[in-house]
């Protein structure tokens, strides 16, 4: 059973910076395709990046990826979202998602999903 802890979310002002991490449990990270997603109040979630088990990158060619960056932690087994130059539209519930399969940019081909950590950008 592969399990995913979210971390690192809060409130920060317009033009800071955070990193947010998720713990895989019960899987290594490397047999994984791991990626995360965000939602808003009246939308869909919203897909940000995912690093495939190979270590291959894919970012939403709409999202903001000059300030996001995606990476893991092989040793650790977690992923990080780093985020620079917060907007407040950055505001949402930041979500873990992992995969038994190849990398992929659709929340419904996702099987395992961690709980969600805040970001709150202030203006």
């Amino acid at each position: 059973q592969v399990q995913l802890v979210e971390s690192g979310g809060g409130l920060v002002q317009a033009g800071g910076s955070l990193e947010l991490s998720c713990e895989v449990l019960g899987r290594t990270i490397n047999s994984l395709t791991t990626g995360w997603f965000r939602e808003t109040p009246g939308k869909e979630r919203e897909f940000i990046a995912s690093i495939a088990w190979s270590g291959g990158i894919t970012y939403n060619q709409d999202s903001e990826k000059d300030r996001f960056t995606i990476s893991r932690e092989i040793k650790g087994n977690t992923l990080h979202l780093q985020m620079t130059a917060l907007k407040p539209e950055d505001t949402a519930l930041y979500y873990c998602a992992a995969r038994r399969g190849p990398i992929s940019s659709r929340e419904g081909e996702y099987d395992y999903w961690g709980r969600g950590t805040q970001v709150t950008v202030s203006a």
